[in-house]
């Protein structure tokens, strides 16, 4: 039976989605062509005809993840989204939060086209946080204190009171910066 262009599309888009869920939780070495392709429903051997390489699906699907975290900033104000994002519910959920706190630490040693995606995505997320706001400078600083923040958050064990203290001291003193007081119109959903 043929599979139609329709079907080859939506099949590449599942794996995508699935890899950039799977990478975010496992991360890039956490998890192997075989193992993601079962988890999107499809045969190993069908891998190589949507992709070159893991590391084109790595970089397509950190675009996708990082889409998703600024589909979820764009016009956020800025207390809004350093709330949510410094929540213990998105530090919980490695598999559907922000890709750059997931996976920063791995892109730096992946390939250029990697890099290149998530460099794409910083510009992104700034201009997502920073529409009608304060500087690129100070939406850089808040947005390099939040991913940092969650990293470390993230390091600790889930029921240590670390975890939670990182969360909330950063979130606390984020909130408490005059640069904060520019807001940008809507919420952050999630």
């Amino acid at each position: 039976m043929k599979v139609t262009k329709a079907q080859v599309q939506a099949n590449r888009a599942r794996v995508v989605e699935t890899a950039s869920a799977l990478f975010r939780e496992r991360g890039y070495d956490g998890v192997g062509v075989a193992d993601l392709m079962a988890a999107a429903g499809l045969t190993h051997g069908g891998f190589y005809k949507h992709f070159r390489s893991k590391a084109d699906l790595m970089a397509e699907a950190a675009a996708c993840g990082i889409a998703q975290t600024a589909a979820l900033s764009a016009g956020a104000d800025r207390p809004t989204f350093v709330r949510y994002y410094l929540s213990r519910a998105h530090r919980d959920a490695r598999a559907t939060g922000c890709t750059m706190a997931a996976l920063g630490g791995d892109a730096a040693r992946q390939p250029e086209a990697v890099r290149a995606t998530f460099a794409a995505g910083i510009e992104s997320l700034l201009a997502a946080l920073g529409a009608g706001g304060p500087t690129r400078a100070d939406t850089l600083d808040m947005l390099a204190h939040v991913v940092g923040a969650l990293v470390m958050s993230r390091a600790c064990p889930d029921d240590s009171p670390l975890a939670d203290e990182i969360l909330a001291v950063c979130r606390d003193r984020i909130l408490a910066a005059p640069r904060l007081a520019a807001r940008a119109p809507g919420t952050v959903n999630g």
